[in-house]
């Protein structure tokens, strides 16, 4: 099992920053692939960004490229989503997820291939 912990959501007004931290542990979190999703209110949960478990290789949704930044700290089982230039519609509950295998070295933005979740924290941005 891999436990996560979101943090680092909170209200901004159009065009801030925000960065919001996933804290893993059990099983060695530092081996899996580590997502990034929202879900605004009566919305599908969606992708935002992913990286491998070295690190090296990252995805984006298309909305968020060129905005947000997914990094990871594996000696701390911590990974990072750098929000930069927020707007009203990136407001959503914001969750971590780690892929379904570890060791995987394709980074894949389907909710299907995550099994662990974190229990999400709320970014709202005001305009």
């Amino acid at each position: 099992q891999v436990q996560l912990v979101e943090s680092g959501g909170g209200l901004v007004q159009a065009g801030g920053s925000l960065r919001l931290s996933c804290a893993a542990s059990g099983r060695t979190a530092s081996n899996y692939v580590m997502g990034w999703f929202r879900q605004a209110p009566g919305k599908e949960r969606v992708f935002v960004a992913a990286i491998s478990w070295s690190g090296g290789s990252t995805r984006y949704a298309d909305s968020v490229k060129g905005r947000f930044g997914i990094s990871r700290d594996n000696a701390k089982n911590t990974v990072y989503l750098q929000m930069n230039n927020l707007k009203p519609e990136d407001t959503a509950v914001y969750y971590c997820a780690a892929d379904r295998y570890s060791l995987r070295t394709v980074v894949r933005a389907s909710t299907a291939e995550y099994n662990y979740w974190g229990q999400g924290t709320q970014v709202t941005v005001s305009s």
